[in-house]
Order: structure tokens, then sequence, then C-alpha cells
């Protein structure tokens, strides 16, 4: 099988196509032919080195989460059938053309959603859904999502609408019709963010960072408790802040439920989608930390 390597930590062009040995799927596991594959934020700082306590082997795989069709069954394992469609999360190991998964973390994947989309959902909704449970937003609140043109902005913005609160969204100017579109109320990130916000007349509540920098001291500044400040990037500026890191971990049944969402059409998710052979302009294109959405490639 193809697999995406990298022989040492460094710029995206480490990033290589290699022949590796197909996988064997293990007692409770199952293989997945790879249709297309998410690429995040943490795939760049694994990439880098950025990632201490991710140990590399070289040449190391990377890689999160994908969308694919189960091939084989391992020992033990009753269902899901041969030839489903599913999607889900991984470790090191989602850009390739065959990975084995547990066949309990699995999400069948519906027949209204594209492999291309399924893979975009996975980390992003897993984040967002798991980081608003952790803040406790409710239809009573004003959220202020910084980065809300990301992909996990993108789908913290319409979970929180979904569930009655109103949505404050930063992004560069560019993307303030998309936050509109998402439900959002746009605001220009940087210095004059706090300015901006006020000037909508919306005092916020509760806040979650997803871009880092000065988002979690501008919250507080602008009167969110720091019990209801959530960051997803900036551990050490929420411990200076009293701030929580919201990570909720993994979880299939958030994931399904919010991929539940995008078949209704009541969630959407911009992706951009990469050829296979291009990993290395997707993973540029993430760690530009400019556009919108979900960064994919097509695998396959």
């Amino acid at each position: 099988m193809r697999a995406a390597v990298f022989d040492r930590y460094g710029p995206p062009d480490v990033l290589r196509l290699a022949e590796l040995p197909d996988p064997e799927p293990g007692p409770g596991e199952v293989l997945v032919r790879v249709r297309a594959a998410g690429v995040q934020p943490f795939d760049v700082a694994v990439r880098t080195g950025g990632m201490p306590w991710v140990r590399a082997t070289f040449p190391q795989q990377i890689g999160q989460e994908y969308a694919g069709v189960i091939e084989r069954l391992g020992p033990g394992v009753d269902g899901p059938a041969v030839g489903t469609p599913v999607l889900g999360s991984t470790m090191l190991n989602g850009a390739s053309e065959l990975l084995t998964v547990p066949a309990e973390n699995v999400v069948a994947k519906p027949a209204g959603l594209d492999f291309t989309t399924a893979a975009a959902l996975v980390a992003a909704s897993q984040t967002a859904s798991g980081a608003l449970l952790e803040l406790k937003v409710t239809a009573g609140d004003v959220l202020l999502v910084h980065a809300g043109a990301g992909s996990v902005g993108t789908i913290a913005i319409q979970l929180a609408r979904l569930a009655g609160a109103t949505v404050i969204g930063t992004a560069s100017p560019g993307n303030h019709d998309y936050l509109r579109q998402l439900g959002a109320v746009p605001v220009a990130y940087g210095d004059g963010l706090i300015n901006a916000v006020r000037a909508t007349g919306l005092a916020p509540t509760v806040a979650l960072d997803a871009a880092g920098g000065e988002a979690i001291a501008q919250s507080v500044a602008l009167g969110v408790a720091p019990d209801r400040v959530g960051t997803i990037v900036d551990d050490k500026a929420a411990a200076d802040a009293g701030a929580l890191v919201v990570r909720a971990g993994r979880s299939p049944q958030r994931l399904a439920e919010v991929v539940a969402l995008a078949e209704r059409g009541k969630v959407v998710m911009p992706v951009r989608a990469f050829a296979f052979e291009s990993i290395a302009e997707a993973h540029a294109t993430v760690e530009s930390r400019h556009g919108r959405g979900k960064v994919v490639v097509t695998i396959g």
C-alpha cells in the first residue's frame, strides 16, 4: 500500500509517499480501504517535531482522521460488515491507502455524505462538540468563537446555533460573509477585536479559542469569566488566565451525532481537497492558518 511518511522533522516537503506492507487486522479490528483523509494542525505539529510526547519512528506515517470502506474483519469481529462505508479517528496512519482500527470506534458513513466531506468532519466534530459540552454552552449564552472560519470554529458555530446560543465569530474580513452564512455575527481578529465585539452590542458570556495568541486575554477583557473561556490550542495562556483547556477526547457517539446532522443539511463543512500526491501542499495549506473549512486529501 501507499502511505504518507516523513524521514525527518521539517517543513511540508519532508513528506513523501512510500510503499509499505499492507497492515493486517488484529483481534477486534477492521481493515479499512481509505478514500479520504483529513489534515489537521496536530499533523503539522507531529511533522515538525512540535509534539515531543509523540515519538516518531522513521519513516513515520501520519494522519488522524479517515473515511473509507471496510475491506476485511479481524478475528472476533462480527460487524460492521465488509463493504460498509465508515469514518473515524485513528493515530498516525490516516494518510494511507489501508489502515486498521478497532471495530468499536468506526462510525457508519451515511449515503448522503461523500467520502471527502465525511473525512472533513471527523476531528472538528469531536473537538467542537466536546468543547461546547465542557463549556456548558446553552441557549442563553453569547458564544465568542476565535478563528470561526476554521474547521473547529465552523462546527462550533453551527452546533451552538442549533443549541439556541448567539454566536460571535472572529475571522479575516474576507471570511465575514461565510460566518454570516453559518449564523454568526462576524468581527475581525487582531488588536481591534475588543472594540469590534463591543460594537456589535453583544456581551459574550462564554468563549472558545481555536486561534491562540491574545484570544484568551481578549475574552477575559470582554467580561467572560475565566472558567467559561476554553482553548484547544494555548495551554500556557489558559494556565496563566485560569481558563480551561477543552479537550474532551474522541467519541464515536458524538461524531455520529454531528454526521447525522450533516446528512440532514443542519451542519455543513467546506472542503479544500488535494490529491494524495499533493499531501505536502495540503500540509502547507493547513500550516498557513488561512482559508475556511477543512483540508482533506483524496486517496484512490
